[in-house]
């Protein structure tokens, strides 16, 4: 299988969550406080989806038994 979906999508979904982890930090400093939360989740989560789609890459990668 080809890598280049895999080093995308975990490109993306990164940089996703490092945008709403500073749009939550802006939201925090003008005193949105209520949508903090929410948004930090939301970054968290993607971070944790990078995190899935490159373990999935390397599963990938290895040799398949059967």
């Amino acid at each position: 299988m080809r890598k280049a979906p895999f080093v995308a999508m975990a490109a993306v979904t990164a940089a996703l969550g490092t945008a709403l982890g500073s749009l939550a930090l802006r939201l925090r400093a003008q005193g949105y406080e209520q949508y903090v939360e929410s948004v930090s989740t939301f970054s968290v989560l993607m971070f944790v989806t990078a995190a899935l789609v490159v373990t999935t890459w390397v599963r990938d990668g290895r040799p398949h038994s059967g």
